[in-house]
């Protein structure tokens, strides 16, 4: 297996991207990885003797960038030449913590959708009390109709079921309500359009229910379902720096703090998108992951480690394979 990887993308390039790459290659013992970006930059930070694949590329795709313009222009920079060795057949995936939107317009300009995929969607699978929920669409696709997230409970479920191993998986849509006559025109048709279909679909599911194991797919239009990212990790980082303040308080809370440790470390890491790796552009036509854009080494690692389930899994084979059978 051949994993790209943007050496140039994200806030901490090259250097924890180059760490975490490294990391794989010595774990993943069947998996090659390869670093696309400047050759120079990259090289000082692997040690001597090492030997991991570079590809040079003159150019990189700033954070603050036009997605569609920079993608036009800047044809030998890190994210469009790593696109285009998935589009030709010579990587499996390909991996970068760069612009979301460059990373969206790329994919759709470079790689393609699925045939038969209307939109591709984003997806982040979201602690909860179970293996976790996938939500999806979680920018990619703003507007969008029933059918387009028909296509989403579908892949999201997809992906559950052979990456992250949930049989059967529960998929809900997110609404303001439980009752079926909830929401707005294209999430009441939705429901209906998502109900008579094979999926396992339990209904409609509140934001406050999804961490309590409501589902394992959770489906929403790209700005609800980036909305409510955001409200999570905002409310995850601000529970984290709540609990370490109470805990440091005085020397009574520093002993039940040495006391809780083990469990406070388990919380603190079922919490942190490092653990999670990024998430899956599904519906393009190759295995893409978006890393998040302060991924450090960790962060890169475990999504380079997604990016090999989600080809072990045949994920892009399965969704094409649904499209055939309906």
């Amino acid at each position: 297996m051949r994993i790209v990887l943007d050496a140039m993308g994200g806030d901490n390039a090259p250097d924890e991207i180059v760490k975490g790459a490294l990391k794989a290659q010595n774990d993943f013992k069947n998996t090659e990885i390869v670093l696309v970006g400047d050759e120079n930059q990259i090289k000082k930070f692997i040690p001597e003797g090492t030997n991991i694949e570079i590809i040079h590329t003159s150019e990189t795709i700033g954070m603050d960038e036009d997605p569609l313009k920079a993608i036009k222009t800047k044809k030998n920079s890190s994210m469009v030449v790593g696109l285009d060795m998935v589009k030709k057949g010579e990587a499996d995936a390909f991996v970068s913590a760069g612009s979301t939107g460059a990373l969206i317009v790329g994919a759709s300009l470079h790689v393609g959708r699925i045939r038969g995929i209307r939109r591709v969607a984003l997806g982040t699978v979201l602690p909860n009390n179970n293996k976790g929920c996938i939500l999806l669409d979680c920018g990619a696709t703003m507007d969008c109709s029933a059918e387009f997230l028909t296509q989403f409970a579908f892949m999201g479920s997809i992906y559950m079921e052979q990456v992250i191993g949930v049989d059967n998986p529960r998929v809900g849509l997110l609404n303001v309500g439980v009752e079926e006559i909830k929401g707005n025109d294209v999430v009441k048709s939705a429901y209906n359009s998502i109900a008579n279909t094979s999926l396992n679909f339990i209904g409609n599911v509140e934001a406050r229910q999804f961490p309590d194991n409501a589902c394992d797919v959770l489906i929403a239009d790209g700005f609800a379902g980036n909305v409510m990212l955001k409200a999570i990790e905002g409310t995850a980082g601000m529970m984290t720096s709540s609990i370490k303040a109470m805990l440091r308080r005085n020397t009574i809370s520093m002993i039940a703090a040495l006391m809780l440790k083990g469990g406070l470390k388990e919380f603190k890491k079922m919490l942190d998108y490092k653990e999670h790796g990024g998430a899956p552009l599904l519906g393009a036509n190759g295995a893409i992951i978006k890393a998040h854009g302060s991924s450090d080494a960790r962060a890169i690692y475990n999504a380079i480690r997604q990016a090999i389930g989600y080809c072990e899994g045949n994920v892009t084979e399965k969704i094409e394979n649904y499209l055939k059978n309906q």
